[in-house]
């Protein structure tokens, strides 16, 4: 077999396999990975998609499916390299999605996925459009989702969840994936909050919530977990003024945690009042 390839693709061949000894992302190598039906450009600055999230997106999916036409309205916090962003618009016919991203290392992966996959979403009626902004803030007056206060049936997030202190074990997370991706706050749950308020003034009454999580930050965590803090979310005066929830009164409802394959917590889903 070595005669059957030349010296320059020995080379090349060689680089990779010492790349990937060195622990480097075996997607970063191949510059793309799989996520449900599509297929992903990676690489430096995005975070990769774990076949865990696709049952977030799937959460997603069913539910922007029960939809009306016209209704078909989600967005995506934290998008990424807009696995999720994508996979709705590819599965859910004549849908809209707004697909968030602050990073500016991610969206130049952002734009080429949705670039990609572009002819496709429009032959079923579906469009996603990217947006870069701070997913807490995007939905505040004067921002870019401002318009869709109340109107949006879907909102969905992989946020950075993983407090500060817990720096992975594995080389090819802890060294080669973007930190604003990973790392949440002391607690992990920064932007989960900050994520949490935007959907708050996104959703329209009884529309979903679907959140990823860690698996220590599902319903046993109590108010240290997603769920816990989901259900004991208080709209304040801020967010009365900007949707139809009076102020001091409960945000979500029907909260309820999901594992994912392993059988582990992994999202939590909610309606908003």
């Amino acid at each position: 077999m070595q005669d059957d390839i030349s010296d320059e693709q020995r080379v090349h061949i060689e680089k990779l396999l010492t790349q990937r000894l060195s622990r480097v992302p075996l997607q970063h190598l191949l510059g793309s990975t799989g996520f449900r039906r599509i297929d992903l450009a990676v690489g430096p600055g995005v975070f990769i998609p774990r076949p865990e999230t696709e049952l977030v997106a799937e959460a997603a999916i069913r539910d922007l499916r029960e939809q009306p036409i016209g209704s078909r309205i989600a967005v995506d916090l934290c998008a990424g390299s807009g696995a999720i962003a994508i996979s709705l618009g590819m599965e859910v016919e004549n849908s809209r999605v707004h697909a968030v991203e602050f990073s500016a290392d991610a969206m130049p992966w952002l734009n080429r996925n949705t670039k990609s996959h572009e002819d496709a979403l429009s032959a079923l009626g579906s469009r996603v459009v990217v947006i870069q902004d701070d997913a807490e803030h995007v939905a505040d007056e004067g921002r870019p989702l401002a318009r869709l206060a109340g109107q949006v049936a879907v909102v969905v997030s992989n946020p950075p969840y993983i407090p500060d202190s817990m720096i992975p074990r594995e080389v090819e997370v802890r060294d080669h994936e973007p930190k604003m991706a990973l790392y949440g706050g002391e607690d992990g749950m920064n932007v989960v909050r900050g994520v949490l308020r935007t959907a708050a003034i996104l959703l329209a009454p009884g529309g979903l919530l679907v959140i990823e999580h860690a698996d220590v930050q599902g319903s046993d965590a109590g108010m240290r977990g997603v769920p816990g803090i989901t259900k004991a979310m208080i709209a304040d005066y801020e967010i009365a003024a900007l949707t139809d929830i009076p102020a001091g009164t409960p945000v979500y409802k029907d909260v309820a945690d999901r594992i994912d394959l392993n059988g582990l917590p992994r999202f939590t889903i909610a309606r908003r009042v």
